[in-house]
């Protein structure tokens, strides 16, 4: 187990609690419906999902060695399953999930 007090660790789980707490409400403390979004924000909300699609497309292929192994068929597979039906659906769950089935199938079964 932990060798963390009793108390300390209600604290901890409280304290985990009120970051959740206030990073939910906050925005909808901030930016009520009684004033416009500022453009900042309205920016953010445009930029940031293609961003974070963006980093996390460049982390799962970072260690990628097309010399070696795979040589990255199952990366390039998945990465283009991933994009097909993100321009099909435009749901961006989907085409995460979709191409993460299929590198899992494929690393785990034809190149496993």
């Amino acid at each position: 187990m932990t060798d963390m007090p009793f108390d300390q660790q209600v604290i901890t789980i409280a304290l985990c609690a009120l970051g959740t707490m206030l990073t939910r409400f906050l925005p909808f403390l901030l930016f009520s419906g009684k004033k416009a979004t500022p453009p900042l924000i309205q920016y953010l909300g445009k930029a940031l999902p293609c961003a974070v699609f963006a980093m996390l497309v460049v982390y799962c292929l970072k260690d990628v060695k097309l010399l070696s192994g795979s040589h990255g068929v199952p990366e390039v597979l998945s990465l283009a399953v991933t994009l097909a039906l993100q321009q099909w659906k435009g749901q961006m769950l989907l085409s995460i999930a979709g191409g993460t089935v299929l590198y899992m199938f494929l690393v785990q079964t034809v190149f496993g």
